[in-house]
Formats: structure tokens, sequence, C-alpha cells
């Protein structure tokens, strides 16, 4: 284990806001890659350098910034973090531990490539190709690395075991490591004393992915189900509506709900899904401050993930300042029996083949709940992976039939009769490459030297890319990764055409980023600003917002059904129960 990364590189981390770090469980799963857990040692030991370079490069910047000593700059880093899951402690232990050799070598003008070859986070085996973020030294780098070498000769650290480190190897924490790794690998939240799926607590799969429990202590209690004898004596499924109106004995439920077709909402979904977002402000040295890392506790314990902003059941206001709302927002809003009925069953790395490690964490009792309508949107991850040639690892048309009619029939056997079913198709990715290339990524902005085209070519050379196939220099390849994402999308289209369930009608509809782009550029925008600007590859909250918008307008168009009909007795709904609760 390695402080730095754990601490200060989120992917890696996991933890508890009560009692532990960051990455107190090392289920280190990519953003779009998949189980990291499955793949070479080799490559855990890549992401090392990944996650040392982009710290090495923060301390440089803010003591350029600052104009201040790299010893300055360390402790500033440090004092911007939170206490909270001893991120500022385990930061100042970085330091007391990595410190004076970082000063060393960069005070010899030894850039954060060298500094972390150098100091070991990448072993350079033999044949593998000298993977680096900046432009190479102007002396050969086999001389520049001796060079740094012996800067730091006499180094203890360099003696410094990775292995054998990791917290949760301390008895006193195995225990609760393992019940929250164990809630991540399921997807299901790590606080539910009644085992409803439902949970009183934010993060670590709480209510910020599915809504919050009313009764944590009653597992018939939860939200979405149809009310328990209209709810008169407690709020049975959460929705803030129960008891009786004493002006005629008509319990509320009955009299506000009772016809109104209320439907959840649920998304099978990937990191796109989840809203994986990582913060340009923990990374960009002339934006620091002690404000920058105040979410970033909230966000390590939600996987990076932002469900309570996503577009599909975000429940939060929208913070990037535009009017569009969640698919979910707009579904209470057209009927409040429709309160806190939301689930984001998402996952970094999802795609169709390893969904049915956690689909078993929705929750729908076909008998006891109201209908939902569940969007399949795995959109990236069967094209894409970080592998050297990416091709044979995307999935072929006849397999992804396979995993989706495996899906289809576990939904079928869970979902209340009357839900229905809509599979998106993929995107074609080509506009990341087309768009970004040429542009300065976060790290680059300061001194201008660092785009995404370096940025691609870094992570495609650690086997650590979101998406070789699209994040790449290489046209042919990119073009390749499109045709694959469409011969998905035809096969997706033609199981909505084809196949009959009992139990949910089945729809598709086209990942048309296009329209998207289209859209953002009648607003004054330019589509390099609809991409996540850290990893510059997933889309960001205000393209989000738009596809909802999106998805919107054409259900509404082409399948009106599906989204019941406006609750005339939402007025009064509010004038009774006002935020009938909250989320």
């Amino acid at each position: 284990m390695h402080p730095p990364v754990g601490t200060l590189r989120a992917q890696e981390d996991r933890g508890n806001p009560d009692f532990t770090v960051a990455d107190v469980v090392k289920l280190s799963l990519c953003p779009e890659t998949g189980d990291r857990t499955s793949r070479p040692k080799h490559h855990q030991t890549l992401q090392h350098l990944e996650g040392c370079v982009l710290v090495v490069s923060v301390i440089e910047q803010l003591a350029q910034v600052h104009n201040s000593t790299v010893q300055a700059s360390m402790e500033r880093l440090c004092s911007y973090l939170p206490e909270k899951l001893f991120l500022k402690t385990t930061c100042y232990l970085v330091i007391d531990k990595f410190g004076s050799d970082i000063i060393k070598l960069l005070s010899a003008d030894m850039n954060a490539d060298v500094v972390c070859h150098t100091l070991e986070f990448c072993k350079q085996n033999t044949g593998q190709p000298l993977c680096h973020l900046y432009p190479l030294p102007k002396e050969t780098w086999k001389f520049t690395l001796e060079k740094a070498r012996r800067i730091v000769k006499k180094s203890p650290i360099l003696r410094y075991s990775r292995s054998g480190s990791d917290i949760c190897s301390l008895p006193i924490l195995a225990k609760i490591c393992q019940k929250i790794k164990s809630a991540i690998e399921q997807s299901v939240p790590f606080k539910d004393v009644d085992s409803d799926k439902y949970s009183v607590f934010p993060t670590l799969r709480g209510y910020h992915w599915r809504g919050r429990d009313c009764n944590d202590s009653d597992e018939s209690v939860y939200p979405g189900r149809r009310p328990d004898n209209w709810d008169v004596h407690q709020d049975s499924n959460c929705n803030g509506i129960w008891g009786i109106d004493p002006k005629d004995g008509i319990p509320y439920e009955k009299k506000f709900c009772k016809g109104s077709q209320p439907k959840g909402i649920i998304l099978l979904g990937d990191s796109a899904g989840a809203h994986f977002h990582i913060s340009p402000e923990w990374i960009t040295a002339s934006q620091m401050s002690l404000n920058s890392f105040i979410n970033l506790p909230t966000a390590l314990t939600d996987e990076l993930d932002w469900p309570q902003l996503s577009g599909v059941t975000g429940f939060l206001d929208s913070t990037v300042g535009i009017e569009e709302k969640s698919i979910y927002l707009r579904l209470w809003k057209r009927n409040h029996c429709n309160h806190r009925d939301y689930q984001n069953i998402s996952r970094n790395g999802a795609s169709s083949r390893n969904l049915k490690k956690f689909i078993e964490s929705l929750s729908r009792n076909k008998m006891l709940d109201y209908p939902a309508i569940v969007i399949y949107a795995m959109i990236g991850n069967d094209v894409c992976n970080g592998k050297s040639d990416p091709v044979p690892a995307m999935t072929t048309p006849e397999k992804l039939y396979s995993n989706v009619m495996q899906t289809l029939k576990h939904l079928n056997s869970h979902l209340p009769d009357g839900s229905h079913v809509i599979l998106y198709g993929l995107p074609d990715g080509t506009f990341l490459w087309d768009n970004l290339h040429n542009r300065y990524h976060p790290l680059g902005q300061l001194n201008k030297d660092v785009t995404y085209a370096h940025l691609y070519s870094f992570l495609n050379c650690l086997q650590v890319s979101p998406c070789h196939g699209w994040m790449s220099s290489n046209k042919t390849l990119r073009t390749l990764t499109s045709e694959r994402a469409e011969q998905l999308s035809n096969t997706l289209k033609k199981i909505a055409a084809s196949e009959k369930f009992t139990n949910f009608d089945l729809f598709y509809m086209d990942f048309a980023f296009h329209e998207i782009i289209q859209e953002w550029q009648k607003r004054g925008g330019q589509p390099w600003q609809l991409i996540e600007p850290v990893d510059g590859f997933h889309p960001n909250e205000v393209a989000l917002l738009l596809f909802a918008d999106r998805f919107w307008e054409k259900v509404q168009l082409q399948w009106p059904q599906i989204l019941g009909k406006e609750n005339p007795f939402n007025p009064q709904i509010k004038q009774v129960f006002g935020d009938q609760g909250g989320h």
C-alpha cells in the first residue's frame, strides 16, 4: 500500500467516515475498467505510479503558484485536507516518510515522472515501454534516472515495503473492513439495520444511491412498496404521505395516491450512470484552498460517484446552474406519490458481463411493490478496457445478447406487473479524442505542458485507461471501437423489438450524444465542456442532465404510458405534507 496514492488518488479509496482512512478497503475498482482484483499485480503497481505522478505534480505546482519551497507546499497540501478519514494525518505521515527525497529530487529539477520512477512506485519490467506524463528529459532517460537515484542513494525509504501495511490487517479493524468490502462488492448499504436494502445513512451505498429508509428497524417499511392498510398508522413506503384526513376519515394515501399509477425509477448502470466525478479543484494548484477538499470524504465513501446529482436518480439541486432536472425529480414532480422511489444500481466498471455480480442488490418485490421504470445503461465497458490491445477483450454481439437476456429474465422474476424496461444503446466515443486531444488537462494548464493526448498516452502505456479504444491517437482503433459499439447497440435494438416478457414491456433508445452536443452548442457552449475534465472520459453533470431532458422528451412523445399520468392531488399533498420529509 502506498500512502500518498491511497490518500490522494481517490480511485483507490473506500472508507467509512466514522473510523478509518480513505483506503481502508482496498477494493480497487477502476472507474471504467472492471474488477481490478482480476488484473495482473503489475497493473496495480502501475496505478501506484499514476497516483504518485498526480500527487507530486500537485506538490510541485503548489510551490510554483505560491512561490514557496517544496516543504512548504507539501505542508500546505496537508493543511487543506480534512481531518475526516484521517486524511490530514495520513498526509503528514506521508511527508515524514517521503518528503525529504521528494524535496531533493524536485530541487534538482527532476519532474514528477522521474521522481516517481526513482522512488520505485513503478518497477520498469524488461521490454515494457517507459510510461511518462510529461515530456521526456533533454538528457537520456537512463542518464536522468541514474542521476536521480544517486541523489537519493542513502535514502531509507527505498527499502519501504508497500506490502503488509494494509490497515485492514489490524485485528481491531479486520471485521469492519470485511463488512465494508462486502457492502461495496454487493452494492448494498453498509448501514442497514433491518436488511431491507435501504438506509438512513447517505454514503457507503446509502440514500445517495436509493431512497432514504423511514424506519430502519422494520424491514416491511421501505420506499416503493404498496402502502400497508393505506398507511393509516405509519408511512410504510416512505413517501411522506400517511394518516387519516380528519375532515372525512379517508386515509391520505388512499385519497391522494390511489389510481395515480405510482412507479419507481431504477438504473442499472456503470460509472457514467453513477456520475463518476473527480473535482478539478483537487488537482489544480492555482484553485486549491481550504474549501477545496470539504466534499472529499463524502466522495470517497461514495466510490468517487455522485448519484445524488446524477441524471437518472439525482435528488439534489444541480450544482451547474442549468434548469434541467433528473428523471427521478421529474417523476416526483409528475406524481408526488413517487417520493423517494429511486434506486441507482450502478457500479464503476460495470458491463453486461459483470452485472450479474450485483444485480441482486436491486430491491423490488413482485407482489408487494409498485411497478418500476428500469433503465439499462451499460454504455461503455463492453467496448472499453485498458489493455494494450483492447479489441479482443470487447464484448461480442452474441455474448451481449446472452448477457442481456440473462438480465431481463432476472428482472422479469422480480419486477411487478406493469413495469417498463428501456435499453440504452452505446455512444460513438470518437468525440472524446476529436474534442479534447489538443486541449490542456487541468494538470497541464499552469505550465501548458500536459494535453489530453499526453494523459491518454500515459494511461494507455500504464494499461489503466478507462477506454483505450476511444482515448487513443490511433484513428483506426477509435473507428473499430465505434463500429463494435454500433454492433452492440443494434443487438440491444433487436432484443427490444423481438423479445417479450410478462411483467414489463421493453423499449430501446439511442445514446445520441450528438443531439446533446447540438443542444449545448445552441446555448453557446462547446462540446468539450460536456466531459469530465479530470478523467477526460465521463459525461459530466451538465451532459447527464441534458440526457435526462432528452430522455423525458422522447418518452413523452413516443411512449407516454411509461411515465404515468400527472397526479391532480399534487398541490394538496404539498399543502398537507410539505416536502414529504425531504430526501
